[in-house]
């Protein structure tokens, strides 16, 4: 399989996360189960630090030639953590984890600020799935299929309980189910989007790659921190996400350097 048809997998591979966790309110009449959600998170999470240090970071210095090689990445990294700061500042939304208004009069508000919550937070994670696609397109030796591939599952992992959160709560407030779950898998396209638009500008400016590769890993440490992890380890059963996140990043670990 050549890399435009890996390329083609990969992109698409975060949405169809995304699509079946929306697919989940055509089977499952309540919540997710708190321990199956937390540890989803908590492996998303593991699985998106540790690609951000091996798959994005590491890459990024590497591919850095001559003067400061620390440089590219540091100022990538703050940029992509400010962009995401910057977003969440001037953009309205509502976290997941956070109380929502009641009420049918507040009803719609309610779905469109979960609507643009996720969506907002899935702009970086298709930018850092076409970086480093865009890595593999330009044939830079720094970064690896399996990597690149195992990122995008790590992503997908993520995307599930997020597409969730937008389908079941909105049909158990009387959205019809075919409805909560197009506005769930809407939520998830900007993905391949965000994700192509940066390849085919990456691929167009190859010497700020290590740039972006750092800044897409900035972007993705702020969702981390900003949104899976204080959702994991809201109310009980907080331990499933430390024991979630453990395995994601050893997984993720093992396949960047052992299959790299």
């Amino acid at each position: 399989m050549n890399n435009v048809s890996l390329t083609a997998i990969g992109l698409l591979i975060p949405l169809l996360g995304t699509t079946l966790g929306s697919a989940m309110v055509f089977f499952v009449k309540k919540n997710i189960n708190p321990i199956v959600n937390k540890s989803l998170l908590g492996f998303a999470g593991g699985v998106m630090v540790a690609a951000s240090v091996w798959s994005l970071l590491i890459p990024a210095i590497d591919m850095s030639e001559g003067g400061i090689t620390w440089l590219p990445a540091v100022v990538g990294f703050l940029l992509g953590i400010g962009f995401l700061l910057l977003l969440d500042i001037i953009i309205p939304h509502l976290h997941a984890n956070e109380s929502k208004p009641e009420g049918m009069s507040a009803h719609l508000k309610k779905s469109m600020m979960l609507i643009l919550a996720v969506t907002l937070h899935n702009i970086p994670e298709g930018m850092a799935v076409g970086v480093v696609f865009a890595g593999i397109l330009t044939g830079s030796t720094a970064i690896t299929v399996s990597g690149a591939i195992a990122l995008s599952i790590g992503i997908a992992i993520q995307n599930f309980p997020e597409g969730a959160i937008i389908s079941l709560p909105l049909s158990q407030s009387g959205i019809s189910k075919g409805k909560t779950f197009v506005y769930g898998f809407l939520s998830g396209v900007v993905e391949p989007i965000g994700a192509i638009l940066t390849i085919l500008l990456a691929s167009l400016i190859v010497p700020l790659l290590p740039y972006f590769l750092s800044f897409a890993a900035g972007a993705m440490i702020y969702v981390v921190v900003e949104e899976l992890i204080p959702e994991a380890q809201e109310g009980d059963h907080s331990n499933a996400c430390v024991i979630g996140f453990a395995l994601g990043f050893a997984l993720m670990m093992v396949l960047d350097i052992a299959l790299g």
